[in-house]
């Protein structure tokens, strides 16, 4: 049996999310179960979830949250959401019943103190033996990172925002 890692995409560049989501479709090219936990972002369609419909059998998503956070007119109804969502991944993570859990954007939840990094880090460090986790957000703590198997940093080197390139379709979203 493999032993389940812990993996956290975390920094301030793009690609943590891509990263996953990538990851995600390694594991179902292998036959893995594949289960994926949007946290922040709203229900707009972006690529990656119009893809994940083409292996709706094998891949599970949700997307829990309301959009951005941090331009949020109703704080109190994206805490109540992100605790849901939390709620969730912990039924996801004790049932074992996946094979790759992706926690996208969970950094957030911690850093803004929706769920506390006390509840979450032990979760993470029992899961079931096999199962592998993601996690993904900026600001990863030096607890989940100290929890962590694997740490990726994406660092901005440069970013076509800074030069008033507007996200694009198939790239950004």
């Amino acid at each position: 049996m493999n032993r389940g890692l812990l993996i956290v995409y975390t920094g301030n560049g793009k690609g943590k999310t891509t990263a996953a989501f990538g990851l995600a479709f390694r594991a179902l090219g292998q036959g893995l179960r594949v289960c994926i936990l949007q946290f922040i972002k709203g229900p707009g369609k972006c690529g990656e979830l119009v893809s994940a419909e083409l292996f709706k059998n094998r891949l599970e998503c949700h997307t829990l949250g309301r959009g951005f956070t941090w331009k949020s007119e109703n704080l109190a109804e994206d805490i109540r959401l992100a605790r849901e969502g939390w709620t969730l991944a912990q039924s996801l993570i004790a049932t074992g019943k996946q094979d790759l859990l992706i926690l996208d954007e969970l950094t957030y939840l911690m850093k803004y103190d929706m769920v506390p990094a006390s509840e979450i880090i032990p979760a993470l460090k029992n899961r079931p033996p096999g199962l592998h986790l993601i996690v993904t957000g900026r600001d990863a703590s030096p607890e989940l990172i100290e929890a962590a198997d694997l740490v990726t940093e994406m660092r901005a080197i440069k970013h076509p925002f800074d030069q008033g390139i507007q996200a694009q379709k198939g790239i950004e979203f």
